[in-house]
């Protein structure tokens, strides 16, 4: 048996009584709104309750945050660095804790839940090490005695919006990155996942408490209304992060743009993955499993359409529909499951309407496709035979569904990957050097990730994330990301005794 109650008391959460839903330094209870109640998705008992954030606690975040900005900009890059270490090293304690309460809370397997700590961790290690490296660029000047530099500050308030699905990694990569380059942070998680986030700034108060830096990493537990809209509209908040789906993107960006901020938008995923005759199947066939049934097929990287090369097609198909009937399937705390369950009701009621969809469109269930008759949010594992341009295969549905269909070339597999609306992540099997490169060319996948003989799911945090079309255009994590963080500035200095104008422009009042 696990003892929940005391794991949420070691991670500072009352499962008995109303927790905080505000963090701005101090801990807020608010009584004037009901309680967000979090059940589990395992089973669907009742974790704990959170107060729901008010748009007062909303204004008490960024009001701290302006305040700690003043200060924290003025703080050496390798002092901001140092505090990020610090934290990271009270996730590395709190290991073990925080990645079991992602598992009662958000329904993700023992290992994927102790991963996304340690995601969080080694983001905490990458932004350390950036901290002494936010570098400027030296420019030619056309002008003699002329120096120009380009430099690079701290642009303030930055919002985070994450999901259910990565309920704090993705605060990660966003909260490091701008904590390094001199930004404060208010963060909205997901109303579905309020404990880890609670457990998180639990953690992260530790440490501000004990540096002095209070009011640099702040957060609000609320709703739309509370406190995603008034984020979104805020012009102090000069960069909105969001992670979502496309219709919630569709909806905020106009609104950010229109005040002329900034959004960093992590949108839906609609993955794919070709598989072609020279392929080695065995690799393919463990990163296609893993990446259409892991986290029960709620990651935006989750390998939702399979194209085969036709002379390996029916024999990957059938091995696949194997290897799917011996995943298990059941309770995300027990060693050895596979997949866990789906977040809600809700995400059921759409697996099985999905299904149905599938089914009156022509699609043939390989298997799977029915609601598991137990406690808790459970589905099973599903293969769809489609042919191409299946329409249901165009949408992106938060379920472990996989459409599989055969291609005859590389061309014509790379033509419907790309014929989607979402930009995500992609993949190729093959140990053709051609078919590779042509993959990953200018003529190739279309996503913001193409991968060669590994899967679309578990994206390193030393690279750039993110994707194209409907998937948002965002960048999070590695790579240069930061300098989303920051405001570009060119800076000219004269260190001579006359003032030559560029292009040779001639003005003089001698």
């Amino acid at each position: 048996m696990h003892d929940i109650p005391a794991l949420l008391r070691r991670l500072g959460i009352d499962p008995v009584g109303v927790n905080p839903g505000c963090y701005d330094g101090e801990f807020h209870t608010d009584s004037s709104l009901p309680p967000i109640v979090v059940h589990s998705p395992r089973d669907g008992a009742v974790l704990a309750r959170v107060s729901h954030a008010t748009k007062e606690d909303y204004e008490r975040c960024v009001s701290a945050g302006l305040v700690a900005f003043e200060r924290w900009k003025m703080c050496p890059a390798p002092q901001r660095g140092e505090v990020v270490r610090q934290i990271g090293d009270e996730l590395r304690k709190a290991k073990e804790d925080l990645g079991a309460l992602v598992t009662f809370e958000a329904g993700k397997v023992v290992t994927e839940g102790l991963g996304e700590v340690q995601e969080m961790i080694d983001m905490a290690d990458f932004a350390v090490g950036l901290s002494r490296q936010l570098y400027g660029l030296v420019i030619q000047s056309e002008r003699p005695r002329h120096r120009m530099i380009e430099q690079w500050h701290p642009i303030g308030t930055v919002g985070v919006i994450s999901a259910f699905n990565f309920p704090v990694a993705v605060w990660s990569w966003n909260a490091f990155l701008a904590g390094i380059c001199g930004d404060v942070v208010v963060w909205k998680p997901s109303e579905r996942t309020p404990l880890t986030a609670l457990a998180v700034c639990r953690i992260v108060d530790r440490v501000l408490e004990r540096t002095g830096w209070r009011g640099v990493f702040n957060c609000a537990i609320g709703d739309r209304h509370t406190v995603g809209e008034p984020m979104v509209a805020d012009h102090r908040v000069p960069l909105v992060s969001a992670t979502g789906s496309t219709s919630m993107g569709r909806q905020i960006g106009p609104r950010i743009a229109a005040r002329l901020g900034r959004s960093l938008l992590e949108l839906g995923g609609n993955n794919a993955v070709i598989v072609m005759d020279d392929a080695d199947l065995r690799l393919a066939l463990t990163a296609v499993a893993f990446g259409a049934v892991g986290t029960a097929g709620q990651r935006c990287t989750t390998t939702r359409r399979l194209f085969l090369q036709k002379g390996i097609a029916a024999d990957f198909t059938r091995r696949l529909v194997a290897a799917y009937g011996k995943i298990p399937v059941g309770d995300p705390a027990e060693p050895g499951t596979m997949c866990g369950p789906l977040i809600d009701r809700g995400a059921v009621e759409t697996f099985r309407r999905t299904i149905d969809a599938i089914r009156h469109a022509g699609g043939d269930v390989l298997c799977g496709g029915r609601v598991i008759d137990r406690p808790g949010n459970y589905v099973e594992p599903t293969i769809v035979k489609a042919p191409l341009g299946f329409a249901c295969s165009k949408e992106e549905v938060f379920a472990p569904i996989l459409y599989v269909f055969d291609v005859a070339s590389l061309d014509e597999a790379i033509h419907h990957q790309n014929d989607v609306p979402q930009g995500l992540s992609s993949a190729i099997f093959t140990n053709s050097v051609r078919a590779s490169e042509q993959f990953l060319s200018a003529v190739g996948s279309d996503c913001g990730i193409a991968n060669v003989n590994i899967g679309t799911s578990g994206a390193e945090i030393g690279g750039a994330f993110g994707g194209e079309k409907e998937t948002g255009g965002g960048r999070e994590a590695g790579s240069d990301v930061w300098k989303t963080y920051m405001r570009r500035q060119t800076n000219t200095i004269n260190w001579g005794t006359d003032l030559p104008l560029a292009q040779g422009v001639k003005f003089s009042i001698d």
